[in-house]
């Protein structure tokens, strides 16, 4: 909304005490609306100064200096200039920048002591900045706590905000005065006033009340949802959103705290080979625990003193037949620390011997067309491990007999023949780890990333058998893999948080009943119930030790769907202060195009990662290590827009060659296929103008360097990228032609990830606007010849559609003929080939049953025996498996495939339009070595070639000859679907004629 400043006639002073609650303070949700602008006009000024505020209470300096230099100017002379005293813990300095728009910045005690921000130094920007312990915010802390002026007699309010559960390390308060005007965004600084509050006093005039919302100088805002605070004058507290008027002073009398935590007990040490897996219970504390100190003492490490966040902390690579010791401290918010815990003394064993291994092909990921599977609803091999979950009746999917998890590795395998049959070689199979929510069967619930879902896996049938089987057939897997969130219930070996819950006549069918010693596996059945254990080891009715959810199990004032009494911490949350932020993200997303979109949680059942942390980066590298080496030929990245590139290009991608290039070599790491999902769900080339947002962003390197500390490094590539526009982006020729020509293509400024072509996908409700859009992008992106194509998903369907594309089957043809025979990867979603489930909603979650959703059981259709003699080729077939082999859309992907596997240039061929006329007409040409081959493509229309080749030109698909003697080459309309590929000294007719190559 818009606010007209108004001059208020008087003034008063107002009081305020303010705690951030548990919903919707924050950066709004997706489906919120976005806080409204709050800007007012800036005087110009001659030069630009910068107000440096900096925190005392942590140094005990004796003085302070400031040593300072304006960007692109010198430094001064150490150790600096004096910084005077402010206000109670700060002190400043004023400095003139010129026309600098920043400064460089440490700190001094002039006697050789220095914070210079781990050896960065800080990057400061214009008007009042303070800087407390290392953290970097838009304020003035001191505004207001001088003399007051003497007021217009009216009402007073006195204003306290607490961030205990928002790690906020400044606050500003953004106000009005009833009738008057907003203050200038930040607004105020407010004072530190007791452990978690802040406090400011505001002048009211003739007001009785304002309206306020509160910031961290850093863009993150609590505006109460977006209707801000209204505050009335007196004391005030908000605390979860309600306002308390007349309140008590929150830091009344407060004692400073110096009380240890009690010390961790029962803490255990296993060894799995060089391996220990470090547990102890919760410590408490009169405040709360904030962290734990674990201690090591043994081997030729020496004594390792290692900061956890959580009870479970896993010390990996250390020696063999070893004897360690481990201790343990707890440290609460103050600083005190426990005693240490009783030690617990493991002795390592052996070092495992490598574990027998598949090995990826390692051929260019060009020439493998993509099947599309989502492994617990393809096929079911083994229906001894499949498991309803939780929501099982519930769904509906009980009444059709239809487990969620349902397909497996098993059932897979038994089918590769009737994929290889298709001519498919690679599979797309959805995340294999163990997952973890109540509706988990798609994989996208990441629990234990180490350990691959025993609902999927059989005897004989384990996912190491699935990728050596499709081996064997000459068929890859791309696995596909999450770096971006976990499950709701955080990750095994990382962090998993404790839960209220109260097995009460609402919530018993919700909570499972308590097994002592039970660890989740998914698979195990409780016996009591009939049913598998979901969460009876992460809930907790009485409030743990060191428990830091906000309000535990107090009822929040919402019901659930079924009408039952929600409690605070009963369902994970970013906001609630059950998630570390060392490891986990606190935000909910607000904005999908904004910075925020790296850095918090898109849903309540995903769990974002802080992957800008060591210990989850090390986390996830070491968990998809183990599968490259299982032999897998590539990673599908689920979410990777909503990983920052930096991180992306300075630890997960170089993680990924290097562990290839160690096991398999450098040509199978050249040629293992990385294909992102950069969700940019527009038509147009750049996603709403956002580069960090757009697919081909993430095929590219950095352009130059950022901070080491990769959170600083995230938000410095975000703005200046933004800020250098989309007319300032790379441009690469990888995918065109010179001429008539292929030329070498340089990917030395490659970033590692190939994308998912959202372009394209976006716009195929018509197979024209796909290739015309498509090649519209591929100018910026690194080498769209490795762009991953396809009509729809087991998300959306073109143009965001919630439902499976239902276009008809000449549309469904004629996009196939297109996407196999256009540059990139051509992938179908299983069944697409069968026209299945056309028209239905693809996801609905649990409110309906997953039998009438594009995610319904396939296994059906490929009941029977199937056998393929080579790809595209079945031999045998019977059951309803041969019903399915003879539908229109097999049999024309069946060619299709035999087509492209067997002319170069449309696998791995440059293209061009030049010298064409026609709709989807272009030419294709890849030479290598001994290779060169020449294409002319017209998919459906008729189209004319000048300036190409002269020589003999062969279609594929008919057979028709022409001799091309003056450089032009006309064909006539093959009609929708079909289409015409004329190759340069080909092969002749590839294939039999079908229902639309014909």
């Amino acid at each position: 909304m818009t606010r007209t400043p108004l001059r208020p006639p008087g003034r008063a002073v107002a009081v305020l005490a303010v705690t951030a609650g548990l919903l919707g303070l924050l950066t709004a949700r997706p489906d919120a609306p976005a806080p409204a602008p709050r800007t007012a006009p800036v005087a110009a000024t001659a030069e630009n100064t910068a107000t440096v505020f900096y925190w005392t209470k942590t140094k005990n300096w004796a003085r302070y200096n400031l040593h300072w230099a304006p960007d692109g100017g010198s430094w001064t002379t150490v150790p600096g200039v004096a910084m005077e005293a402010a206000c109670t813990d700060w002190v400043k300095k004023t400095v003139s920048l010129g026309t600098a728009a920043g400064l460089q910045a440490t700190f001094t005690n002039g006697s050789g002591t220095w914070d210079n921000n781990g050896g960065r130094n800080y990057a400061l920007g214009t008007g009042s900045l303070t800087v407390k312990d290392g953290v970097i915010a838009h304020s003035d802390p001191c505004a207001g706590t001088g003399p007051e002026p003497t007021p217009t007699p009216g009402a007073k309010a006195t204003v306290y905000y607490s961030t205990a559960a928002l790690g906020w390390s400044t606050a500003n308060l953004h106000y009005q005065p009833a009738g008057g005007a907003w203050t200038t965004v930040p607004g105020v600084g407010m004072q530190a006033a007791c452990t978690g509050w802040w406090k400011r006093e505001v002048d009211l005039g003739t007001a009785t009340s304002l309206r306020a919302a509160f910031n961290n100088g850093n863009g993150t805002w609590d505006n109460n949802g977006g209707a801000d605070y209204t505050i009335r004058a007196g004391v005030s507290t908000v605390r979860n959103n309600a306002v308390t008027a007349n309140a008590a002073d929150p830091c009344a009398a407060e004692a400073p705290d110096t009380q240890a935590p009690t010390v961790p007990a029962k803490v255990t040490a296993a060894a799995d080979g060089v391996s220990v897996l470090l547990t102890w219970d919760p410590a408490t504390d009169n405040k709360a625990v904030a962290k734990y100190q674990v201690t090591r003492v043994g081997g030729s490490g020496g004594t390792v003193v290692t900061d956890v966040g959580s009870t479970v902390f896993s010390d990996t690579g250390l020696a063999e037949r070893t004897a360690y010791t481990y201790t343990v401290k707890a440290v609460d918010a103050a600083g005190n620390v426990s005693a240490a815990s009783v030690p617990a003394t493991v002795t390592t064993g052996d070092k495992p011997a490598t574990p027998a291994t598949g090995r990826p092909l390692g051929t260019d990921p060009r020439k493998d067309p993509v099947y599309f599977v989502l492994t617990a609803r393809f096929n079911d091999g083994d229906p001894s491990n499949n498991r309803g979950g939780s929501q099982h009746v519930k769904s509906g999917n009980a009444a059709n007999d239809d487990p969620m998890f349902r397909g497996d590795f098993k059932g897979l395998i038994q089918k590769l023949d009737y994929v290889k049959g298709l001519g498919f070689s690679a599979i797309w199979v959805t995340p294999v780890v163990l997952n973890r929510s109540d509706y988990d069967y798609h994989g996208y619930h990441g629990y234990d990333f180490y350990k691959v879902d025993p609902r999927l896996e059989s005897a004989g049938a384990s996912y190491q058998d699935l990728i050596d089987a499709a081996h064997a057939k000459g068929m890859k897997i791309y696995q596909d893999v999450v770096y971006n969130h976990s499950s709701r219930w955080g990750a095994k070996g990382l962090f998993t948080p404790t839960v209220y819950g109260v097995r009460d006549s609402q919530w018993s069918w919700y909570y499972d009943e308590k097994q002592p010693g039970f660890a989740y596996d998914g698979l195990t059945v409780d016996p009591k119930t009939g049913k598998s254990y979901y969460n009876g080891d992460l809930w907790s009715t009485a409030e743990p030790a060191g428990n830091t959810c906000l309000n535990w199990g107090k009822a929040t004032g919402g019901k659930s769907a079924e009408g039952y009494t929600l409690y605070n911490c009963q369902w994970p949350s970013p906001t609630s202060g059950m998630f570390p932020k060392a490891l986990y993200h606190n935000c909910w997303l607000g904005n999908w195009e904004g910075e925020d979109s790296r850095s918090c949680w898109l849903h309540d059942d995903l769990a974002d990662f802080n992957t800008e942390s060591a210990a989850v980066q090390n986390y996830l590298i070491g968990a998809y290590d183990k599968y490259i080496d299982m032999g897998v030929d590539g990673f599908r990245v689920d979410t990777a827009v909503h990983v920052p590139r930096t991180t992306w290009n300075r630890r997960f991608l170089p993680a990924i060659q290097e562990r290839v290039t160690q096991k398999f070599g450098a040509e199978a790491a050249k040629n293992f296929l990385v294909f992102g999902e950069v969700g940019a769900f527009v038509n147009d080339k750049w996603n709403r103008g956002s580069v960090n947002h757009s697919a081909q962003f993430f095929t590219w390197k950095e352009r130059k360097e950022y901070d080491a500390d990769d959170a600083k490094a995230a938000v410095e590539m975000y703005d200046y990228e933004n800020q250098a526009g989309t007319a300032a982006q790379p441009t690469s020729t990888n995918a065109f032609l010179d001429g008539n020509a292929y030329h070498q293509p340089d990917h030395s400024k490659f970033s590692g990830m190939n994308i998912i072509d959202m372009r394209m996908h976006m716009n195929f409700g018509d197979a024209a606007n796909a290739f015309h859009n498509g090649k519209d992008s591929d100018d910026a992106t690194n080498d769209a010849t490795y762009n991953v194509v396809y009509v729809d998903s087991h998300d959306y369907g073109p143009n965001k559609s919630a439902e499976r594309y239902a276009g008809g089957t000449d549309a469904w043809a004629e996009n196939m003929s297109l996407m196999w025979t256009f540059r990139g990867i051509p992938t179908l979603y299983y069944g697409s080939e069968i026209e299945f489930q056309k028209g239905k909603k693809i996801d609905c979650g649990p409110t309906c049953p997953l039998a009438t959703t594009g995610r319904a059981y396939f296994g059906d259709h490929l009941a029977g025996s199937v056998t393929a003699s080579d790809f595209s080729q079945v031999s045998a077939a019977s059951g309803a498996v041969a019903t399915t082999l003879e539908q229109p859309l097999v049999k024309h992907v069946q060619r299709l495939n035999q087509i492209r596997r067997a002319v170069p240039a449309l696998q791995m061929g440059q293209y061009s339009t030049e010298g064409i006329s026609g709709g989807m007409a272009f030419k294709r040409r890849y030479t290598s070595g001994g290779t060169d081959s020449f294409a002319l493509v017209t998919v459906t229309g008729g189209a004319t070639y000048t300036g190409i080749p002269n020589g003999t030109y062969t279609d594929a698909v008919t057979g028709d000859v022409r001799t091309v003697t003056g450089g032009t080459l006309t064909v006539a309309a093959p009609g929708k679907g079909n289409l015409r590929v004329y190759v340069l000294n080909g092969p002749g007719r590839i294939g039999t004629a079908g229902p639309y190559l014909k």
